[in-house]
């Protein structure tokens, strides 16, 4: 099986540049960096020791700030290398480090032989963490042969991929085998892990939960927030297709009971931004972007999230979120979005009934009264309004229930990982 996927892969390489233009040209790649994904890096390495941390997209790179952070104070430390795929995730990690010296943003190459040589020959990490799911054969396999420790961090197998990979059962265990230790997200990866052929497997909890609130960036545009200081508002996050036009039919439904609501939509990609906009527009509502506050005044129904990373800032603010990728029929077999973030703040969540890929999460979260499932708009709009007439505050000892379980998984994971430097 890796001997037909590294044919395939050397077959692709003659078109991966055509294949990056023209995800640069639908500004799916950044239009100068995106050159890092075919390991033309201009970056020196430096000397010592230098650890790697690899993510795909955002949440799993917000999920590692504070190991991040952590690690900038090791002295043993000399470098720390943050790679991704994303945009979002390259936009968000290259902003909050640029500044210092020690942390460096690169984009993950292609996973081709020749990108991957490159890429390990340049960098010569001593340590390599994958976060989550990502798991990229030759890459591991190149990194393995070089002796490079590899780490599998809050591993994440959902059933869908768990199915694909069992189909090739020889081959992942020629994969999973390589990963020195996987420190599993719950239980049911877990359980998959050791199917697979992983060797040494923990589990203490998923990392999300250790994200601190107090080291992050929550101000939002002085000039927007004295637009909507008095309006009512709820947040609707990581919305996909369909969830933002049922999120405004409720915005109507609740609008009859309180003529100053104000729904602040926040796709997972916001490269959908016009598409929904126009969307909504066409139910009559008034919609606004973010990015630009001269578009925001009393008559704004929507609020649409046009930029990235600034999720956290709303959840500050508001008292109830819809987390999205919950009521889409075609994803049931990969639904669910994270749900802690909005949690950790206090807030009460509401989603659909499809939330496979966070299952055990929002298990948990049920246990503690933070979370309520709701079927469709009507639904949705009813516990609303019986919300913003109850009119309760944010639930602090949750909050901070929240925030030491976090903290306890956190610490497990730090001396587990600093065995390793």
């Amino acid at each position: 099986m890796y001997t037909w996927y590294k044919i395939f892969t050397y077959l692709f390489y003659p078109f991966v540049p055509i294949y990056l233009y023209f995800r640069k040209l639908r500004k799916k790649e950044d239009s100068i960096r995106y050159k890092e994904k075919l390991s033309k890096i201009n970056i020196e390495r430096g000397g010592g020791f230098l650890i790697w941390f690899h993510v795909a997209s955002v949440g799993e790179a917000m999920s590692i700030l504070p190991l991040i952070e952590n690690f900038i104070e090791e002295k043993k430390i000399n470098k720390i290398l943050l790679t991704s795929i994303t945009l979002s995730s390259g936009k968000i990690l290259e902003k909050k480090y640029k500044q210092n010296a020690k942390v460096v943003h690169q984009y993950l190459p292609i996973d081709i032989p020749i990108l991957v040589k490159k890429f390990l020959e340049h960098w010569k990490p001593n340590l390599s963490i994958f976060i989550d799911s990502e798991i990229w054969p030759n890459l591991i396999l190149s990194a393995s042969k070089k002796e490079i420790p590899l780490l599998l961090l809050n591993a994440r197998i959902t059933e869908k991929s768990f199915r694909r990979w069992r189909l090739a059962k020889i081959f992942a265990k020629k994969i999973f085998s390589k990963f020195e230790i996987c420190i599993a997200s719950n239980r049911q990866s877990e359980n998959f892990l050791k199917i697979l052929g992983a060797k040494n497997i923990k589990n203490y909890g998923n990392l999300k939960f250790s994200q601190t609130k107090n080291k992050l960036n929550l101000e939002l545009n002085p000039l927007f927030l004295d637009k909507i200081k008095n309006r009512k508002i709820w947040c609707a996050a990581s919305t996909h297709a369909t969830e933002e036009l049922l999120c405004a039919k409720s915005h109507i439904k609740i609008k009859k009971n309180h003529n100053d609501i104000l729904t602040i939509i926040i796709p997972r990609h916001i490269d959908r931004a016009e598409k929904i906009k126009t969307e909504l527009s066409n139910l009559n509502l008034q919609v606004a972007f973010y990015s630009d506050p001269n578009q925001i005044n009393e008559n704004t129904d929507i609020l649409l999230v046009d930029s990235f990373g600034e999720s956290l800032k709303f959840y500050n603010i508001s008292k109830y979120v819809f987390v999205g990728k919950s009521l889409v029929k075609t994803l049931i077999m990969n639904s669910g979005q994270n749900p802690i973030e909005p949690a950790r703040f206090g807030c009460k969540i509401f989603h659909g009934p499809n939330v496979s890929n966070f299952a055990e999460i929002y298990e948990y979260l049920k246990e503690m009264g933070v979370t309520k499932m709701i079927k469709n708009s009507e639904e949705l709009s009813l516990s609303l309004v019986e919300e913003f007439n109850e009119n309760r505050e944010k639930n602090d000892e949750i909050t901070n229930k929240i925030e030491n379980y976090g903290q306890n998984i956190f610490d497990s994971v730090i001396l587990e990982l600093k065995k390793y430097i």
